[in-house]
């Protein structure tokens, strides 16, 4: 494979209140739960997964100046993550309180410094990456109307600097607010497309996952549907499709495994490994994490686990 040049990736920053749940929630009482506070972020997440292989990584986003701001920074920037983050001294932190539990989480959010990354700010980020051969947004962005218009830019400025582009489609009620047809034109042209079943149904309707990932490449080059403990496909613009399974582990929490499967995904993509390679590093990291609590990768890099 090609030397990996500097992936750029654009989004989202949280903080997460993660609540492993003991059992169902039992409304207007209480209910046990393994409680702590972690950072999280699709896009946070994803950059830290990629530092964590080794990649080359900016994250672009945006915190507050609060404790919680601070605290994120320093962990990203501890597993090697280059940060172009902004900071608003009158919004907070973005915070996601996350129950997880059965192998499922709900996630009640709010969005916070998030909604204000600007155009101007991502492309400053890029013109300052000169070493940038990738892009890849979290689909966040683009469905708060706050944050929509630099979600844009990133894509475009990344296209007229000849980056490759890629996009999360993040998190499918939000998908159907803001509607497929407004969604689909927005990412169009983009080299590749990341969405779980959820998020495909949403975008493609009815179908089998092969089927739904056939549609959406008529909007991106190459398109990867994930079906969870059902794999994932891989669909290309010459009709090449691929399927991978998932790999067959205890599942201690799933927040964050889609995160961390794009960033294998992308790892290997942009190096140039074929889809088939790329989808069996992605369901490796992807099982990594769905075997820790929290989003985001332990401190160890590979080379230390292995050695």
């Amino acid at each position: 494979m090609r030397a990996t040049g500097r992936i750029v990736v654009v989004g989202d920053i949280v903080t997460d209140v993660l609540a492993l749940l003991a059992g169902p929630v039992s409304a207007g009482s209480d209910t046990s739960a393994d409680i702590r506070v972690t950072g999280g972020g699709q896009a946070a997440n994803t950059a830290a997964w990629l530092a964590w292989q080794g990649s080359p990584v900016t994250l672009v986003g945006a915190v507050g100046v609060d404790d919680a701001g601070t605290s994120r920074l320093a962990e990203l920037t501890a597993l090697g993550v280059r940060c172009a983050v902004r900071r608003y001294p009158d919004t907070p932190t973005g915070t996601v309180v996350v129950l997880a539990g059965d192998g499922e989480r709900t996630m009640v959010t709010q969005r916070g410094a998030n909604l204000r990354l600007t155009p101007e700010h991502v492309e400053a980020a890029l013109g300052a990456s000169a070493d940038a051969t990738h892009l890849h947004l979290s689909a966040y962005t683009l469905l708060d109307a706050g944050s929509r218009e630099a979600g844009r830019r990133a894509l475009a400025a990344a296209r007229g600097r000849g980056l490759t582009t890629s996009v999360d489609a993040a998190s499918a009620e939000p998908l159907r607010r803001v509607g497929a047809a407004a969604f689909l034109e927005w990412v169009r042209g983009t080299d590749l497309l990341l969405a779980n079943a959820d998020e495909a149904a949403v975008l493609a309707g009815p179908g089998s996952p092969v089927e739904r990932a056939g549609v959406l490449t008529g909007v991106a080059r190459h398109v990867v549907v994930k079906g969870g403990a059902a794999g994932a496909v891989w669909a290309g613009p010459d009709g090449e499709v691929v399927s991978a399974p998932a790999r067959r582990v205890p599942v201690r929490d799933v927040t964050g495994a889609g995160d961390a499967f794009a960033a294998g995904l992308l790892a290997a993509w942009t190096a140039g490994a074929a889809p088939a390679e790329a989808l069996d590093r992605a369901a490796e990291l992807g099982a990594a994490a769905v075997g820790i609590l929290g989003a985001r990768p332990p401190a160890r890099r590979p080379a230390d686990v292995d050695g």
